[in-house]
């Protein structure tokens, strides 16, 4: 009895060193595979199968911001090419458009917390949209992507990956609807239109941003949020009630909507993919206008 009982307390602690050795990935890994696997890996791997994200033989850069959405991308990914049903390389690439020294060093810890072996490089485009007043944003977001595109390319990778959710896909929609005056979404996938032969693809599409806060709360993790001099800037002015953000209202907008009718958001999203045709006034087929007009004189137009 005795000797039972001292096997089991030696196993215990044979368990508890194995832990202690373990590297800190090990439970962030466990938790995708468990606890998070529905909510998580599970429309991460429906989108890439839904809309063909991923081909064989494919070398794709895992674009990481730092921030929680682009370092969850990375461990799903890594999840992914351990079931090897399609065969693909990764690179977990980095660029510092010029971080200050304790958002850099965050993202490189958070890293090796992670087991995400990062390729990092840098550029000045911080600098190049600091003093831009108008769409300081919009110019820096096409300017890193231009960067990533040509990093992307050097290492000899034909697509990127970003980490854009759910619910910007649904945002961007109203967004474009209310402030832009159109009817247009985030696409899954793109073919690049200055970089030939590569795409940029967007795994992260069928999941939920609360989802992926849980998991980040849940495995303590602390993610560098948009580190931008111009944000911080604006941080500033927001404190004093004079800035508003235009993303921020519309995801109020639809947390309000919620409250009334539960299938909001799924209604949002599908609204972009049973668009009727025949019901527009009009709309644009690459670059070109068409109007309802051109078929109804010619007798074409539905009852």
């Amino acid at each position: 009895m005795k000797k039972a009982e001292s096997m089991r307390e030696e196993n215990i602690q044979k368990e508890k060193k194995l832990q202690k050795e373990e590297h800190p990935s090990a439970q962030i890994e466990k938790s995708i595979r468990k606890k998070f696997h529905k909510q998580l890996f599970s429309r991460f791997a429906k989108a890439v199968r839904d809309y063909e994200l991923i081909q064989e033989g494919d070398k794709i850069a895992v674009c990481i911001s730092g921030g929680k959405d682009s370092m969850l991308m990375a461990k799903l990914f890594q999840e992914l090419q351990k079931h090897r049903k399609v065969s693909f390389q990764l690179e977990f690439l980095v660029m510092d458009p010029g971080y200050q020294k304790r958002n850099r060093k965050l993202i490189e810890e958070n890293a090796e917390r992670m087991n995400l072996p990062l390729t990092i490089f840098e550029s000045d485009i911080f600098d190049a949209v600091y003093e831009i007043e108008k769409s300081p944003c919009y110019l820096c977001a096409r300017m890193r992507r231009g960067h990533l595109y040509h990093k992307a390319r050097e290492l000899g990778c034909n697509k990127i990956a970003l980490g854009h959710h759910y619910d910007d896909v649904i945002e961007t929609i109203l967004m474009g609807m209310l402030y832009g005056g159109q009817i247009q979404t985030m696409m899954p996938k793109l073919h690049s239109t200055n970089f030939e032969g590569m795409e940029l693809i967007r795994p992260m599409y069928y999941i939920r941003e609360e989802d992926i806060k849980h998991w980040r709360d849940y495995n303590d993790l602390y993610f560098l949020q948009c580190a931008c001099r111009f944000t911080e800037k604006a941080e500033v002015q927001e404190s004093d009630g004079s800035s508003d953000s235009k993303r921020m209202e519309i995801k109020n907008m639809i947390a309000e909507m919620k409250k009334v009718n539960p299938f909001v958001e799924a209604n949002i999203f599908k609204s972009v993919e049973n668009v009727n045709l025949s019901t527009v006034i009009a709309y644009k087929e690459k670059g070109v206008k068409h109007h309802f007009l051109e078929a109804y004189s010619k007798g074409n137009e539905n009852p």
